[in-house]
């Protein structure tokens, strides 16, 4: 089954996405009007500048044949349909006419004989009626019909003579209508068309760079948005942390001040209590005894059941909160917390530590004591070793807590935990009682046993007393 879209993405994802989508969505749509309406006014610009170069092309073809009829109109305009010898003086100063690399007049008689060609002078006499371009323009025919309604131009493909290629050329005609001649010249394009070309090309080029600014700004717009939410997201986040981390060390002080105070109450009040009522039944018993009367078994089974609680609620105080750690340190603390294992459990334990004196400030003491407790009740629970090893000692980064058993592995051992009530809640307050110190936690499990190690940093060792750095060199066994 899948989820809905929402449930997807986190707070901070959403923010993005709805800072982000309509800004890309804003500038995805001015993008293509900016394109449109660049395309458009370009294709204006160019169609202005194809038809201004081909203006000029043709008031230059009009311009030729005008000069070419009065160079020659007074042999034309003097002489009968009939004469022949005219008509050859003007085909030869029409043949001798040629202009520039390209340019030449040519003559076509109505019926499409070619009377004058001095670029290729194989069109001569030939009669050249259908003649059409590779895109299947009439040529020959077209030039006659517009000669006959007067003069006009006319556009189509034609052999260039420099390459042989077919190249775009416009032509202008006019008629001699006497003669039943057309007459006219052309010039290639070409140049025309490499021109708008060229352009379209520079128009394209910026049409791309403004493609490109517009992609730039919104990739930086992007950049500040996410960089903005990121510096946000890990700014809330810190101040979340901090005050997470805040609330977790209240909690932490809170219940440690519960179990001292109950601590307390059990040492002070109920033990009290029981060991006077205990005091009270063994004055009962030894006065029946005086007076050699029978002492009755449920008293000496009261006797022994409130000797049993009273060690039961001494050792739930120390459990709650031993007196040896405020008193004594840290070291001596954990050396009674690994012989009472050994003699609850009756695994063999190993002990050892150095001696750096009371450096340790108070929350770090404590929290590497309620690690060493919370491992050891796991190893006692589910870990089913034989022997543990527990060290404390001190380096240039801070106190390290290593706690080592031999027993079947934290995976194996995961699987009775899950099964109770308390099941991963023991790693999990390890980890958190760690991070409040800045420190650092790992369990390293296999089959062969498990390793803990916790590490108090520096910022938690006090400086060296003075009256400590001058006792330095006496014996002690308490490490803190």
């Amino acid at each position: 089954m899948m989820r809905p879209v929402s449930d997807r993405f986190s707070y901070q994802q959403k923010l993005f996405l709805l800072g982000t989508v309509p800004l890309i969505l804003a500038v995805a749509l001015i993008s293509l009007i900016v394109a449109y309406q660049s395309r458009q006014l370009a294709d204006r610009e160019i169609a202005t500048l194809e038809q201004t170069l081909i203006d000029a092309k043709k008031d230059e073809l009009r311009n030729y044949v005008t000069q070419a009829r009065n160079g020659f109109y007074f042999i034309y305009g003097s002489a009968p349909p009939d004469d022949e010898d005219a008509k050859q003086r003007v085909k030869q100063i029409l043949a001798a006419m040629i202009y520039g690399e390209e340019g030449s007049f040519f003559v076509y008689e109505y019926d499409g004989t070619n009377l004058v060609s001095p670029r290729d002078t194989r069109l001569i006499n030939g009669n050249w009626s259908g003649l059409k371009d590779s895109e299947g323009t009439p040529i020959v025919d077209e030039l006659i019909r517009i000669a006959r309604s007067g003069a006009g131009y006319h556009s189509y493909l034609w052999p260039k003579p420099s390459t042989g290629e077919p190249a775009r050329m416009i032509t202008y005609v006019t008629s001699f209508p006497s003669w039943q001649w057309a007459v006219g010249t052309g010039v290639f394009i070409d140049d025309v068309i490499a021109t708008v070309a060229s352009s379209r090309a520079q128009v394209e080029a910026r049409t791309r760079s403004t493609f490109l600014y517009i992609g730039g700004i919104t990739l930086a717009a992007l950049l500040t948005v996410f960089g903005s939410g990121l510096l946000l997201n890990i700014r809330e986040r810190r101040l979340a942390d901090t005050k997470l981390k805040a609330l977790t060390q209240r909690v932490f002080d809170a219940q440690e001040e519960e179990r001292g105070r109950v601590a307390r109450e059990l040492h002070d009040g109920i033990s009290q209590t029981l060991v006077g009522i205990r005091y009270a039944l063994d004055v009962t018993r030894r006065q029946l005894g005086l007076n050699k009367r029978e002492v009755p078994k449920t008293l000496d089974q009261g006797i022994e059941g409130l000797a049993s609680a009273i060690q039961e609620i001494r050792s739930i105080s120390r459990d709650l909160r031993p007196g040896v750690l405020d008193d004594l340190g840290l070291g001596p603390a954990l050396k009674a917390l690994t012989d009472d294992f050994t003699a609850r459990t009756g695994m063999t334990s190993e002990f050892s530590t150095v001696v750096f004196r009371n450096r340790l400030d108070a929350d770090a003491k404590i929290a590497l004591y309620r690690i060493a407790q919370e491992a050891l009740t796991n190893i006692e629970r589910h870990a089913e070793a034989s022997h543990v090893k527990l060290s404390l000692r001190g380096d240039r980064l801070g106190a390290i807590l290593t706690i080592s058993d031999n027993g079947q592995g934290l995976e194996e051992g995961r699987k009775q935990a899950d099964t109770s009530p308390r099941g991963g809640i023991g790693l999990r307050n390890m980890q958190e009682r760690m991070e409040q110190l800045n420190g650092t936690f790992t369990v390293t499990s296999d089959s062969k046993g498990t390793t803990v190690q916790a590490r108090a940093p520096l910022s938690h060792m006090l400086p060296p007393d003075p009256y400590t750095s001058k006792t330095a060199a006496e014996p002690e066994d308490a490490a803190t």
